[in-house]
């Protein structure tokens, strides 16, 4: 038990899970403030709360390099730190959103099936036309069987897509190495 406690102990994997999960409990709170505003919680403005993944990734990547690295960052340190910190954020996030909506308000997840359902009407005429009316068919199936479980992966399948660049961005913007070995 030790031996994996002194694991996660390790500063590239404790500082991105702590700053994951700060991340996803502040974007469940955005998520609450769209809720309490009368938005719609799971609508696409929810979104935007990927701009807090990408201000912790900077100063969690900062951080580390400042404080445990001294001045100095690997690309792979600044990687793995991005990927496990937005990770941890969406799983966070993820399970919190289940939580809140098989627990507290289901009229949320309903909402959200609804509007799904409304967009995907909107563009049958195109989905019909580029890819025939089995594929809609399929389509209204699924958005009309879905349950609140949907949620988790959809958070972290959207997580990871939308890290990508950002994450390559700010490991290769804070990279600095020592090159006097190649000398």
């Amino acid at each position: 038990m030790k031996s994996i406690i002194a694991y996660f102990n390790n500063p590239l994997l404790k500082l991105p899970l702590l700053a994951g999960l700060t991340t996803g409990v502040l974007c469940f709170l955005y998520f609450l403030a769209l809720y309490a505003l009368g938005v719609p919680a799971l609508g696409n403005i929810r979104v935007l709360d990927y701009g807090i993944h990408i201000i912790m990734i900077v100063a969690t990547v900062w951080y580390y390099r400042k404080n445990v690295r001294h001045g100095w960052l690997h690309m792979w340190e600044g990687l793995t730190i991005g990927y496990v910190l937005n990770t941890v954020a969406a799983l966070v996030t993820g399970w919190l959103i289940y939580f809140f909506v098989t627990q507290v308000d289901p009229a949320v997840f309903v909402e959200y099936v609804t509007n799904s359902k409304k967009l995907l009407l909107e563009g049958k005429a195109q989905i019909t036309d580029q890819f025939g009316p089995e594929t809609f068919q399929e389509q209204w199936q699924k958005v009309s069987q879905m349950e609140p479980e949907v949620l988790i992966t959809d958070e972290l399948t959207k997580k990871t897509a939308l890290a990508v660049l950002p994450v390559l961005i700010v490991s290769l913007i804070f990279r600095k190495q020592d090159y006097s070995i190649l000398r």
